[in-house]
């Protein structure tokens, strides 16, 4: 059997306990180049919500492009009636990028 890397460990206990509480979870993934958030229902097994900064075709500094995904993913959010949700870092670290979009997303409305 194949131990698993602290990467997965990290990401699995992260989105157990995110997935407990029940609410719908934004999900953030984090690529070389692009930074994706999707908002998920876990109940249904759906995704009501996704953005990227590859869709929205945003260049720039990597951090503020990511800063934009935030306040899209809020604004689209807002736009389907859904105001709070849990974050769900994956296993990434909640610094830099991934900690941009979540500033971002708050300041678009959403309540974690």
């Amino acid at each position: 059997m194949a131990r698993l890397t602290t990467e997965d460990r990290r990401k699995f206990r992260v989105r157990n306990a995110v997935k407990a509480s029940g609410r719908l979870r934004l999900s953030v993934h984090r690529s070389l180049q692009h930074i994706y958030a999707q908002i998920i229902d876990d109940s249904k097994g759906h995704t009501l919500v996704a953005t990227s900064s590859k869709s929205l075709k945003l260049s720039g500094n990597k951090t503020e492009v990511a800063r934009k995904v935030g306040l899209a993913i809020a604004e689209a959010a807002k736009a389907k009636g859904i105001s709070q949700v849990v974050f769900d870092r994956g296993a990434f670290k909640y610094h830099g990028r991934v900690k941009a979009l979540a500033e971002g997303a708050r300041e678009g409305g959403l309540e974690f």
